[in-house]
């Protein structure tokens, strides 16, 4: 693992009325690590992961990413810098093909362009091969290669994270944020979501995971961040987290 950070976040804050979600918190990820972010119920995780990735635009703070400022730009022009996100509840095309939904992923495609259509035609049938093959291959090594040419919405709920997350290595992104990827999944597929995460973490890639499923986040993380009523609570190494005192009070204080 890297020492250098990948993706950091300075006292960000976030205001809905006279509700503060997030309260001047903070955050760093090194390069080429598995990151957690945990809390209780009402702590400001999601809303958090939304002002880094700028699906929320944050009232105060800076999100940095490689060194560059992103918190000004849209969510889209971020995932093309390298920045991908999951969501708690997975956000699939349903009446499109998984592999469909593969290649809407890929990035500057010649074909996006209208008069490339016309006077570029052989190339992007050589592109569109190649896109094929790559979701193709994608799909195989998360056991959706079966999947592929089926609707996604007849797939479970557990194929849908899986479909999510691969449809983000679409992207060939440097860091994925990954929302719950173990919640409303059934325990052989937590397994198999968690090596697939390990795998792709030793190519390289890096990542940022919320998940209230504590066995996940011990197994799988370098080091976790807590965030309580909004705020830093405590950040270091698994063993340390599961030890701490106001870890465990925050936990059992919360509903």
């Amino acid at each position: 693992m890297a020492d250098v950070d990948l993706l950091t976040a300075e006292n960000l804050s976030k205001s809905f009325g006279g509700i503060q979600a997030v309260k001047n918190a903070s955050i760093s990820v090194p390069s080429g690590s598995i990151t957690g972010l945990i809390g209780p119920n009402g702590a400001g995780k999601t809303t958090f992961f939304n002002l880094l990735s700028n699906f929320l635009v944050p009232d105060s703070g800076t999100v940095c990413l490689d060194g560059k400022p992103i918190h000004g730009k849209p969510p889209h022009a971020i995932a093309q810098m390298g920045m991908v996100r999951t969501f708690q509840v997975p956000r699939v095309l349903s009446r499109l093909t998984v592999l469909e939904n593969m290649l809407l992923a890929a990035q500057n495609q010649t074909g996006e362009k209208f008069w490339n259509a016309w006077f570029q035609g052989e190339k992007i049938a050589k592109e569109e091969k190649l896109l094929k093959a790559k979701a193709k291959d994608i799909l195989a090594s998360v056991g959706l290669s079966q999947m592929a040419d089926k609707y996604a919405g007849s797939m479970s709920g557990g194929q849908r994270k899986l479909l999510e997350i691969a449809r983000a290595l679409m992207t060939d992104p440097k860091i994925v944020l990954l929302d719950e990827p173990a919640a409303g999944v059934n325990p052989a597929l937590i397994e198999e979501i968690c090596g697939h995460i390990q795998a792709w973490n030793q190519n390289g890639l890096t990542f940022l995971i919320i998940e209230h499923n504590m066995d996940v986040i011990m197994s799988l993380c370098d080091r976790i961040w807590v965030l309580a009523e909004g705020r830093n609570l405590k950040d270091g190494k698994p063993s340390d987290i599961r030890s701490s005192p106001e870890v465990l009070e925050a936990y059992l204080g919360s509903d």
